[in-house]
């Protein structure tokens, strides 16, 4: 018994005796290194920023890269839920018909916190300065990377 003891003490220390220090290679280093968090949030902010600029120019298809093109998009809102990219697209497209429906957009960013490695949550409200009367809600979305780019992959709005 004591033996039996000693050997698997023997078998632990050697097996933590054999992890060596071993330098990542340069391509494992880019899988496993993370990315600053402040610097991962002024991404999203940027892709944000775009979208207010799009959408202030009655760009609604620009507005809508900041989105992942997936039928697994989802969009919550007044009318309930919309599955997929081009839904979503089509419903901005019918609710903001002209440049006086979308106006010129601000969001007020409250809250950004990651949720894990290469996803993060956004809380916030958007601002619609519009000639037929402003309109103003809340929103929050989640971003994820998704082949090196910020995309929303799901956002709720009201």
């Amino acid at each position: 018994m004591k033996q039996r003891i000693i050997l698997t003490l023997v078998v632990i220390a050697t097996l933590f005796s054999c992890k060596e220090a071993v330098k990542p290679t340069t391509e494992e280093k880019t899988i496993t290194e993370q990315i600053p968090e402040e610097q991962e949030k002024q991404e999203i902010l940027a892709v944000m920023k775009a979208q207010e600029k799009a959408w202030s120019n009655h760009d609604l298809e620009g507005f809508m890269q900041g989105y992942w093109k997936s039928d697994s998009l989802k969009f919550y809102g007044r009318n309930g839920i919309t599955f997929g990219w081009q839904k979503t697209l089509d419903n901005y497209k019918k609710g903001y018909p002209t440049q006086e429906h979308s106006g010129t957009l601000n969001f007020t960013i409250n809250d950004i916190s990651k949720i894990e490695n290469g996803a993060y949550f956004v809380m916030g409200e958007y601002h619609l300065a519009r000639t037929i009367g402003d309109a103003n809600g809340v929103f929050m979305i989640i971003f994820k990377r998704i082949n090196g780019e910020w995309k929303i992959i799901a956002d709720t709005s009201c």
